[in-house]
C-alpha cells in the first residue's frame, strides 16, 4: 500500500455518477503499489470487509495489480475460515497523481 495522493477524477467507466459516489463514502480506499506485500494487504481487506462489509482497492500498472489480485485471493482465504465469501468486481477509474491524470485498475470487493 502506497501513502501517494491520489485522488477519483472521473467516475469509473460504466459506473452511474450515483453509483460511483456511493462507493467512495461506503467503501475505504486501499493502495496497492508494485512494492506492496500481498499478505499486508490482503489482511488490511480483511479487516475493512469485516468491520463495513465492502472494500476497495486501487493499483496502477501490471506489477501493482498483480500484487493486489494475489492480495484479494489471499484475503478470500483468511474469511473462508471465518465462513465470509467475497466476490471482487473489477473496473477502470481516472485518478490525478502529481497533477497528472491516470488509469487506475479499481476492484471493489464486498460480501457474496
Amino acid at each position: 500500500m502506497t501513502n501517494a495522493q491520489s485522488l477519483p477524477v472521473a467516475r469509473a467507466v460504466g459506473a452511474s455518477a450515483s453509483q460511483s459516489a456511493d462507493v467512495q463514502r461506503s467503501a475505504e480506499v486501499l493502495k496497492v503499489s508494485t512494492r506492496s506485500r500481498p499478505s499486508a494487504v490482503a489482511g488490511a481487506i480483511a479487516g475493512v470487509i469485516r468491520e463495513s462489509g465492502m472494500a476497495e482497492v486501487q493499483s496502477i500498472g501490471a506489477g501493482a495489480t498483480n500484487q493486489a489480485i494475489k492480495a484479494v485471493a489471499i484475503a478470500r482465504s483468511y474469511l473462508h475460515e471465518e465462513g465470509i465469501d467475497i466476490v471482487c468486481v473489477p473496473a477502470f477509474i481516472d485518478v490525478a497523481i502529481d497533477e497528472e491524470e491516470r488509469t487506475a485498475i479499481r476492484l471493489l470487493i464486498e460480501r457474496r
